[in-house]
């Protein structure tokens, strides 16, 4: 349960400052976690991020008091963080489907996001099936690319156009042939493994696998640190099961037992078997502490 009052905690700090700046940094520290992983259990609790989250609880205040106050349009602008009336009633607009104007005038609905509450919901009539595995430090070779943690958006585009291109262009096909069998499978390995990183808000996603050769012409190489590893079972087409099992892992295991997150890249594993099977094996593997 500390874990989901941890990130509740990290909620009703974002709520006590919507009219202020606000920080991924400050946010994660109320969590107790880095920014990135806060950011991922995040999107994965709510299937938003967290700037749309902010951002759509502004423009729902911004809505409130413009029903309610006399306040100038142009002053609740400012106050929830924008620059300019124009984008101010762009935004205000993309949500509500009105204007700021028309709402003065009673014409039209708003459109409200509640704050958030995190809660755990019992279940037990469906297991999860996992093990609890330590391993070595192992080598990946594959290709990477680099993601902002503050464009949270560009991650949700980016990753899925990574493995559309290793599919077609035949990286995949080799990784498979490439792979030694440390870890089974080719793998999407997602986190932060300099400070530079850290530093610069960028995060690493890549298609891999575990292979201790030479490092083939046109991949780059990474060692993934040795850990103690939570892996979960996923049976289903992707990405469907993939992410169900995702939310189920924050919502549902990590509330329950006292393991934590160890700030380490996280995989997922996938094997060469067709990917809409309803039957499809795959894994993600967690590090934990």
């Amino acid at each position: 349960m500390a874990w989901v009052e941890s990130i509740q905690k990290a909620i009703e700090y974002m709520e006590k400052n919507l009219t202020d700046e606000i920080t991924i940094e400050s946010i994660a520290k109320q969590a107790n976690v880095s920014p990135f992983h806060f950011q991922r259990t995040f999107a994965v609790l709510t299937e938003i991020t967290v700037g749309d989250y902010i951002r759509r609880r502004r423009l729902t205040l911004a809505g409130e008091e413009l029903l309610t106050t006399d306040a100038k349009i142009i002053d609740i602008a400012y106050k929830y963080g924008y620059d300019t009336p124009e984008a101010f009633s762009k935004a205000f607009r993309r949500q509500h489907n009105v204007t700021p104007s028309e709402v003065r005038k009673n014409k039209g609905k708003l459109q409200s996001y509640n704050r958030l509450i995190i809660q755990v919901i019992l279940k037990g009539a469906e297991p999860m099936k996992y093990s609890i595995v330590e391993k070595d430090a192992f080598q990946i070779v594959g290709v990477k690319r680099e993601f902002s943690r503050v464009a949270e958006e560009e991650n949700v585009v980016g990753i899925p156009e990574l493995w559309e291109e290793v599919n077609q262009n035949g990286i995949s096909d080799l990784l498979f042939q490439l792979n030694d069998g440390i870890v089974k499978g080719v793998l999407g390995v997602c986190g932060e493994t300099s400070e530079e990183q850290k530093s610069a808000n960028v995060f690493e996603y890549w298609v891999a696998t575990s292979y201790s050769g030479e490092v083939p012409e046109g991949m780059l190489s990474i060692e993934i640190p040795s850990s103690k590893w939570a892996v979960f079972e996923v049976i289903g087409p992707m990405p469907a099961a993939m992410q169900n099992t995702w939310k189920r892992i924050f919502s549902e295991w990590f509330p329950s037992t006292g393991y934590e997150h160890a700030g380490t890249p996280e995989f997922e594993l996938y094997t060469d078997e067709d990917p809409n099977h309803p039957e499809l094996y795959s894994e993600i593997w967690i590090p934990i502490k």
